[in-house]
């Protein structure tokens, strides 16, 4: 990486924070007024939030254009309302991912609420923010801790329900890594993944978001993003080392099949994580095909 490259970088990592620090103000002010427990009052604050959270993505953008532009191919559908709820999923390769959903998706649907690890919550300044725009934060628990403290079971979908019941009084767009970690060839390894390019996916936080947003949530759209050359950091991605990416975008209805109760609904768990692994086996596919069309001919 060149000497230009890394002060770019920096000039535009300045850029973003200081974005960052406007935008969170108005956002830490309208998270304390939407504390008060009116309906009408919380309900306003919410789509302020959202609004000033779109800013804050646009911005970004215009940052993006000026100082390491980029060529976003999409594909796929591209017919969206923002009066509609919509579950978001998508495979997870690098945190630039994100950058790249909001991006694509932003002033398009419903500002996009990510589930994100607990851990995450104490990222300074961001952290606090992801908290005022209700964004859900999921704690995992691997099979050791379960073993050692079974009273840890169910605690994550409990989590997740709490989230969710923020999301039914006005258009959301909830969005999932359904894989629940970014992609590497050593994870893909320890998991003895059947897919080429991804991870396994973990259905039981989608399928209990799913339940809880009911009647209100229709649609999935499923998103592919392919990188042509390499997976970018997101140092390499504001250094300007990432000149084009590629996002398939396929808007789907929700079957009633894929709502029910995951928990205590064994053979309804067995249809829906059944449906979630076609998905995937879709997507391993299209990034097949993705990948053999990037190739040099």
């Amino acid at each position: 990486m060149t000497l230009l490259a890394k002060i770019r970088g920096a000039i535009a990592f300045l850029g973003y924070l200081l974005n960052t620090i406007f935008w969170v103000i108005p956002i830490l002010i309208f998270s304390i007024v939407k504390l008060i427990p009116i309906t009408i009052v919380r309900t306003g604050c919410s789509y302020i939030l959202d609004n000033c959270a779109s800013a804050w993505i646009t911005v970004n953008t215009f940052i993006e254009a000026c100082l390491h532009p980029l060529t976003i191919t999409e594909t796929g559908d591209t017919h969206f309302s923002k009066k509609q709820w919509y579950m978001v999923i998508a495979n997870h390769q690098s945190w630039v991912d994100i950058l790249i959903l909001q991006r694509v998706l932003n002033r398009k649907i419903p500002f996009l609420k990510f589930f994100l690890k607990q851990e995450l919550l104490y990222v300074p300044i961001l952290g606090l923010a992801w908290w005022a725009l209700d964004f859900p934060f999921m704690r995992r628990y691997s099979p050791a801790q379960l073993k050692k403290n079974p009273k840890l079971k169910g605690k994550d979908i409990e989590a997740t329900r709490k989230a969710c019941e923020k999301f039914k009084y006005k258009p959301v767009s909830v969005m999932n890594f359904v894989e629940g970690s970014r992609f590497s060839a050593k994870k893909h390894a320890k998991q003895a993944s059947p897919y080429q390019h991804l991870l396994k996916p973990k259905a039981g936080g989608m399928a209990f978001a799913l339940s809880m947003l009911g009647e209100h949530i229709d649609k999935i759209v499923n998103i592919t993003i392919h990188y042509p050359n390499k997976v970018p950091s997101y140092w390499e991605y504001i250094c300007g080392q990432l000149d084009d990416v590629t996002v398939d975008i396929q808007i789907m209805d929700i079957p009633t099949s894929m709502r029910g109760d995951y928990i205590n609904n064994r053979e309804f768990k067995i249809k829906f994580q059944e449906q979630l692994t076609q998905i995937w086996e879709e997507k391993d596919t299209k990034l097949t095909a993705l990948k053999a069309s990037s190739l040099p001919k």
